[in-house]
């Protein structure tokens, strides 16, 4: 999964065929899991973290109108010819906001590639896995979820439809420690963003809303920026570009934030924070705030409790999908 540090929503078209987008984000060692085993005489789709599963004959064209939508997808999109079973899991709570939905995505297109004997790049597994969502599963969205599940490391993504350009962040080793070390990842419930609110802000960018154009630019312009900030190590600069971007985020749309999220912001503002912002769309899911030092973060991490936030572990991951044998794992 990822930390979006900025310009999430520009690469969600029409904006990001139109006009460009820009994302910074970085990959953390959250993952989701999928296991293809093939063979029987049925399909069986197990999906553990929403204790739903479902067995259907093999020969059965998945309808995709139910809970296991996703996994139903994926198998119209990737499933060899006969019977096999699916079962998925995530790291991370339901509406997280940490790109989930794109990092299985991803989990699923690499799973079937390695049963299927063939090894296509990150590259296109991610484009697949855009694909299986927004196509098949029928949630329109952005590809930045998916390319970074695929690539990992931190990155900086072009958006210019169809064609995703991404360029891996080289940064200082000793400020990639004092980023993850200051890092405070709040889980504030499940999110509410829903195709109301995508279509809210689509359809205020296709009428010409000047407060939503004027916030997707100010996304842009603020990945721009911190793409600055991340290179020259300046951990203050990502701070306050994290509230700015979260300022862009909450100008797109009545809904981004939600009564916890503030009281969640205020005490982080009042326990030092450097910055931070909603993860993902925002209206719940979680929050990132980062700090400047270890110390600061340990004080912020009570207060963060005291409002009844969960806490997950923000570290970052290098690497990006994996495949393995059963038998391997």
């Amino acid at each position: 999964m990822r930390l979006d540090f900025a310009g999430g929503w520009t690469d969600v078209p029409p904006f990001s065929a139109r006009e460009g987008g820009v994302v910074i984000n970085a990959a953390i060692q959250l993952f989701a899991h999928a296991q293809v085993t093939l063979g029987g005489s049925s399909i069986v789709l197990d999906s553990q973290d929403q204790d739903a599963r479902a067995e259907l004959p093999a020969v059965d064209r998945p309808s995709g109108d139910g809970r296991l939508k996703l996994l139903e997808a994926a198998l119209r999109l990737c499933r060899p010819s006969g019977g096999c079973r699916l079962t998925t899991r995530s790291d991370a709570p339901p509406g997280s906001g940490l790109g989930s939905s794109g990092a299985l995505d991803v989990a699923l297109v690499a799973a079937f590639a390695h049963v299927m004997g063939k090894s296509p790049t990150p590259a296109a597994i991610a484009e697949r896995g855009w694909r299986l969502e927004s196509e098949e599963a029928g949630n329109p969205g952005g590809k930045q979820d998916q390319f970074a599940a695929a690539l990992g490391g931190f990155h900086r993504f072009t958006f210019r439809d169809p064609n995703v350009d991404s360029e891996r962040l080289s940064l200082d080793p000793e400020f990639v420690g004092a980023l993850q070390t200051g890092m405070i990842l709040c889980y504030t419930g499940t999110s509410r963003v829903s195709g109301a609110t995508i279509s809210r802000v689509i359809g205020g960018y296709e009428r010409g809303d000047r407060a939503i154009i004027g916030a997707l630019h100010g996304l842009k312009d603020t990945a721009l920026a911190m793409d600055e900030a991340l290179r020259n190590s300046d951990l203050a600069a990502v701070g306050r570009l994290l509230s700015a971007n979260w300022c862009h985020q909450q100008a797109l749309d009545r809904v981004m934030s939600t009564p916890a999220m503030a009281r969640l912001e205020a005490a982080m503002r009042a326990a030092g924070a450097l910055g931070g912002k909603a993860a993902g769309s925002g209206a719940g899911g979680c929050m990132f705030f980062l700090f400047p030092n270890g110390p600061a973060a340990e004080r912020a991490r009570v207060a963060a409790l005291a409002e009844g936030a969960d806490l997950l572990p923000a570290r970052w991951s290098a690497d990006g999908v994996a495949v393995a044998s059963i038998e391997e794992c």
